[in-house]
């Protein structure tokens, strides 16, 4: 199925003119904001469900939404709870932190159940970063069965000293025995909030698109987030070990789209290359110097065929009509 999407321009700093902003109650009545396309096609396409990453938000990630709708998607794209306009979980308005990922699991579970019953199949979820991390957990604990998996360099292993996992685990539970485990573990910058010098290195070859994301911040100051906790980390780390377990991602039987750099400083490239060979169903599109991490915000030239290779895969991964279970 073949729908042809407008090449008119997106404008990533405006809520499109078909897309609605609401919020949804976790379990524990926990308000988290959401946002909603339509679909542009009738019959829809399929659902796509969307995660940004750690700090992250949205509206960072509204050109690639938009043009999923485009394409005769009903989208939707939500945040962590925690961050962007979804509250805080720490002692201030800045640092990320988290007491557990298995909080995020569950709101992510209960989410996608909700969804599901409300939209047209075939059912994607997709995610970037630690988004992707959380995704893959919820995979192996059986908690979503999606028909496709699309995950935009997915923290399946974290870029940094190439110690033992175990070891940097212990470190982390050590630095959260000596200290407030709510306190950043790293500088961020000299002004709290404020986005550090050279951090664009880091995400996009793209000057205009990271832009975007400051103009998000100042428009919406309520997105701003730095650091995250030490807790943060440590539940990283032993999040991460579950994922290295013999057999669980193993034991996900669902297509998997993975999109990683090996130029990325943020997650591991190598851990990326890893979790598809040991997905069932796993396939890797591997780019190297002309992609930093936030892939889906590069520049045209590598963001066309990445958009592209998600679209080919969703063509066979789930083709219309298809749905699990």
């Amino acid at each position: 199925m073949n729908i042809a999407v407008s090449d008119a321009v997106i404008d990533r700093r405006a809520i499109p003119a078909e897309a609605r902003e609401s919020t949804w109650a976790a379990a524990d009545g926990h308000v988290i904001r959401r946002i909603d396309w339509p679909g542009a096609a009738s019959p829809a396409r399929g659902s796509i469900l969307f995660f940004p990453g750690r700090g992250d938000f949205y509206e960072k990630y509204l050109e690639a939404l938009e043009e999923w709708h485009r394409a005769g998607w009903r989208v939707t794209a939500s945040d962590w709870r925690g961050q962007a306009g979804s509250g805080r979980l720490g002692k201030d308005a800045v640092t990320g932190h988290v007491e557990d990922f298995g909080i995020w699991i569950d709101d992510l579970a209960l989410l996608w159940e909700r969804w599901v019953a409300e939209t047209p199949g075939p059912h994607v979820l997709a995610a970037h970063s630690m988004g992707g991390h959380i995704v893959l957990r919820a995979l192996v604990a059986q908690r979503v069965r999606p028909d496709a998996v699309v995950l935009s360099a997915p923290m399946t292993g974290m870029s940094g000293p190439p110690l033992p996992l175990g070891m940097l685990h212990r470190v982390a539970q050590l630095m959260c025995k000596v200290g407030d485990p709510m306190r950043q573990a790293w500088k961020w910058s000299e002004k709290p909030g404020e986005l550090p010098v050279g951090r664009a290195n880091l995400l996009t070859h793209d000057p205009e698109r990271y832009a975007d994301e400051g103009w998000w911040r100042e428009h919406r100051p309520q997105l701003v987030m730095g650091p995250a906790s030490w807790r943060w980390v440590e539940r990283a780390y032993a999040s991460w070990i579950r994922l290295e377990a013999r057999g669980a991602l193993e034991g996900v039987d669902v297509p998997v789209l993975i999109i990683s750099t090996a130029s990325d400083k943020l997650v591991s490239h190598p851990a990326n290359l890893a979790a598809a060979r040991r997905l069932p169903k796993g396939e890797i599109m591997a780019l190297g110097e002309e992609a930093h991490h936030e892939v889906l915000r590069e520049v045209d030239a590598v963001r066309g065929p990445i958009m592209a290779r998600i679209a080919g895969f969703l063509d066979r991964a789930a083709p219309p009509g298809s749905s699990a279970p």
